[in-house]
């Protein structure tokens, strides 16, 4: 697979021009569409993608210069963390599974399954797929602890993970 492929691309039969002024996001959507099939992302998170979509429409398609700032922040504070874990949603893990797996090797992060719309199936499903990407432990499944506060599904984490971050 190249960089920007998964095993989750489009239906055969949906052909997509490469010329398309929409391609990269047409693409996007339709993988997103596939990981609801395999039980990787949720009908919300077909939403947010679109959500998404709009502000980029609205942005005019570009990196705003705050928006590469907070990138590079970011970056900064996962290889400062003491025990530094990466989130992996139903979308990211549909989108990007081999380059999350990257960033995690890369930073010696701990890839945790953190979901909103929660259930043992596509928690399962989600760690799965990151190790058919590479992976070799994904957290999640445990359960055992909680983000205090977070009186919702999403709170639920692994104690030696998102937990201990």
């Amino acid at each position: 697979m190249t960089e920007t492929e998964t095993d989750l691309e489009p239906d055969p039969g949906t052909e997509i021009p490469e010329d398309h002024p929409r391609y990269a996001s047409l693409v996007t959507r339709h993988r997103i569409e596939a990981g609801v099939d395999a039980g990787i992302t949720s009908r919300q998170g077909l939403i947010a993608q679109g959500r998404g979509e709009a502000f980029d429409y609205l942005l005019g398609e570009r990196t705003l210069p705050s928006a590469d700032a907070a990138e590079r922040a970011a970056a900064a504070q996962l290889l400062l963390a003491d025990h530094a874990v990466i989130s992996v949603n139903g979308n990211v893990a549909a989108l990007v599974p081999e380059e999350t797996v990257a960033l995690a090797d890369a930073v010696d992060a701990d890839l945790e399954v953190n979901l909103f719309n929660r259930t043992a199936e596509r928690m399962v499903a989600i760690a799965d797929h990151l190790r058919e990407h590479g992976a070799t432990e994904v957290k999640g499944l445990a359960g055992d602890g909680e983000i205090p506060g977070l009186e919702h599904a999403r709170g639920t984490v692994d104690a030696d993970g998102i937990g201990a971050a």
